[in-house]
């Protein structure tokens, strides 16, 4: 596989953080966007708050000034619960904003480039929560408008080079997860029991299904949501 330039955003820990590591490895050229960067990142690093618009689209077009932009994975997330008849609308509008805008952002400050070369390759992450998981409008119901995007760019994009594909995590072991299931809490037990497998998935197991999605064998796939969930989707509508 030719070396690329892979811009990851969410970069700084967790499954941004695993994508970058084994990028590094394989060659490529890892670009990292999160509000903090890490003191031991293998590549190109730019702090920035993505929930500033602006401020993203200075950093998004320094990156594109620095050169084409193979692949992009849109990582980045923003977790807000609630009950409906509870649901702050606040967090509802966070949610999208960071979960559909960045995405939508970061891909068409980097779409030239990829149409003009005739080759690139997109990853949205979202999640199992799409399928249906109490008190989880508003991050899931985001994630799900980020799988719909998925299927329209997709479409939109087949005939270019470019593929287009989402990776829907189960439970993984991220301090987003933590924070919301310690280890042994009774919120942990009710979730590992709804898997098939009994566990949470680690970040280097999603990274390594939108690492092959990025490759370039992978030019035949596009428009999939690809489910890496501990089977937490096996019979689920």
């Amino acid at each position: 596989m030719s070396k690329r330039r892979v811009l990851v955003s969410g970069a700084s820990k967790g499954i941004g953080r695993a994508v970058v590591d084994r990028l590094a490895a394989e060659g490529h050229e890892p670009i990292g966007l999160a509000r903090t960067a890490p003191a031991d990142f293998p590549g190109q690093f730019h702090e920035v708050d993505l929930g500033d618009r602006a401020a993203t689209a200075a950093i998004l077009d320094a990156i594109v000034a620095g050169g084409r932009v193979d692949a992009v994975v849109n990582n980045v997330g923003l977790a807000r619960f609630g009950h409906i008849g509870s649901i702050d609308l606040d967090d509802l509008s966070l949610a999208y904003d960071m979960n559909v805008r960045t995405a939508v952002q970061v891909v068409q400050a980097v779409l030239p480039g990829m149409v003009e070369a005739g080759w690139g390759r997109i990853v949205n992450v979202t999640s199992l929560t799409t399928l249906g998981v109490a008190e989880r409008t508003p991050y899931a119901a985001s994630k799900a408008a980020l799988e719909t995007c998925t299927r329209i760019w997709a479409g939109e994009l087949a005939s270019t080079g470019i593929t287009v594909n989402a990776v829907a995590p189960g439970p993984i072991e991220t301090e987003m997860y933590r924070g919301l299931s310690p280890v042994g809490s009774d919120r942990e037990a009710r979730v590992l029991d709804r898997l098939p497998m009994h566990r949470v998935g680690t970040p280097a197991e999603i990274a390594h299904v939108i690492c092959m999605l990025l490759h370039e064998d992978a030019g035949y796939m596009t428009g999939q949501i690809v489910r890496v969930d501990g089977g937490g989707s096996i019979g689920v509508a």
